[in-house]
């Protein structure tokens, strides 16, 4: 969210940038909406003002007129309320403006390539996708969750539950062990305020799932990544500079109803309504933020690196980041079947634009400041299942394990 006294100064820049992010900023309606708010509590004030002298007066019928402003006040404030929600909801749709080294383009077209990591195999024999790996023993199983929930869900049996959990435990030790994040276990359900707070409401509405407990009137959602959970655990704080940096992770299952993707990635388990996904989050002082989304980058390379598994970072545009991002990464892996990198992690920087939503603030030497807030997979556990079986597969269907994940998979060297 931005700062409204920072939005009203410089509009005309404000358009420009929101223009870069593929959004048409309607100027002349926010600017009226504004303006009349702004008459509305200026005349409410005035009326307040006007009652208080009244109350210290001891003229006759002091009452009545004192009624009577009482009930000018009320009706201004339900015309005001109108006003302020118009305004909100004009506020709470603009995106995050691009950070300076973010290149200007629509779409994915105008994506930088930042580099290239590891050696492309070459195979010998028909490359199998992740789908015809799967059903050899059927471990991939999409007929059975068809059963049970529906398209886009996938129910995974022996060896290959076995690498999900694996590849989990092992991104976990990873994140906590060398690069010092806090292990999570946060709810998956959460209030709407909290998916306010990240950006996901009032904006992608259509694509959470909302969810009744009893009669309970507060809204609920099933969380669509930790992201969300982790970053409101600052929500309405006011933190000590000592205390920062703060890095979560967690492993959750991740719930979206992927409205926007009818027709997209329709076989396999690139792109489901429920998955597993290890979340990396970072609370920081602002000046520092740039160099923790490096860190962070890093942080998630770091598990293809270990695994093997080639990939290439991007440098996303400013039409192709997501509606909270200042400056994305995505990583890219090489999926052999498709003969093409797919994208297994995003991170971005998000600079005050969630904290501002969240009322999240520390201490820092020129007084309360908003905290910058980050996130990124470290990695989609799905996705990184499909680049490790194509990329490790063999000839006769069976699939090579990394020598670093033995430890986790019972000391198997292939399954």
């Amino acid at each position: 969210m931005h700062d409204l006294k920072d939005l009203r100064k410089n509009l005309e820049i404000f358009k420009k940038k929101f223009k870069d992010r593929n959004f048409n900023f309607d100027l002349k309606k926010f600017s009226e909406v504004d303006k009349k708010n702004r008459e509305l509590i200026n005349k409410k004030e005035l009326l307040e003002q006007e009652k208080k002298i009244l109350s210290k007066s001891k003229e006759k019928n002091n009452f009545e007129k004192s009624k009577k402003i009482t009930d000018k006040i009320n009706k201004i404030l339900l015309e005001q309320k109108k006003t302020q929600n118009l305004l909100n909801e004009i506020i709470f749709n603009l995106p995050n403006i691009a950070e300076g080294s973010v290149p200007i383009g629509k779409d994915e077209n105008s994506n930088k390539l930042v580099k290239k990591n590891g050696i492309l195999k070459n195979f010998n024999f028909k490359v199998r996708s992740h789908v015809e790996i799967g059903n050899k023993d059927n471990n991939i199983d999409f007929d059975t969750s068809i059963k049970l929930s529906g398209s886009r869900f996938v129910v995974l049996k022996d060896k290959l539950a076995l690498l999900e959990r694996s590849l989990i435990n092992f991104m976990l030790d990873i994140h906590t062990q060398n690069f010092n994040y806090t292990e999570i276990s946060p709810p998956l359900i959460v209030n709407e305020d909290v998916m306010f707070g990240t950006g996901q409401l009032p904006k992608f509405e259509e694509d959470q799932f909302e969810i009744q407990i009893e009669n309970n009137e507060d809204r609920k959602f099933l969380i669509p990544t930790a992201e969300v959970v982790l970053t409101n655990l600052v929500r309405k704080s006011n933190l000590n500079l000592k205390d920062l940096p703060l890095r979560f992770v967690a492993s959750t299952p991740c719930f979206r109803k992927e409205a926007g993707s009818y027709g997209k990635d329709t076989k396999g388990m690139m792109r489901q309504h429920q998955f597993y996904k290890v979340e990396l989050v970072s609370i920081v002082e602002p000046k520092d933020r740039f160099d923790e989304l490096e860190r962070m980058l890093n942080c998630a390379e770091e598990i293809l690196k270990k695994l093997d598994i080639p990939y290439q970072v991007v440098l996303l545009s400013s039409g192709d980041m997501g509606f909270s991002a200042e400056k994305t990464y995505d990583i890219e892996a090489w999926i052999p079947s498709e003969k093409k990198y797919r994208e297994i992690s995003s991170c971005s920087s998000c600079g005050s634009f969630q904290s501002r939503r969240m009322g999240a603030k520390y201490k820092s030497t020129k007084g309360t400041e908003f905290v910058s807030t980050l996130n990124g997979s470290g990695l989609a556990v799905g996705r990184l299942m499909i680049a490790l079986l194509e990329n490790n597969q063999n000839e006769d269907g069976s699939i090579n394990i990394p020598n670093i994940l033995k430890k986790y998979m019972n000391n198997l060297d292939k399954i």
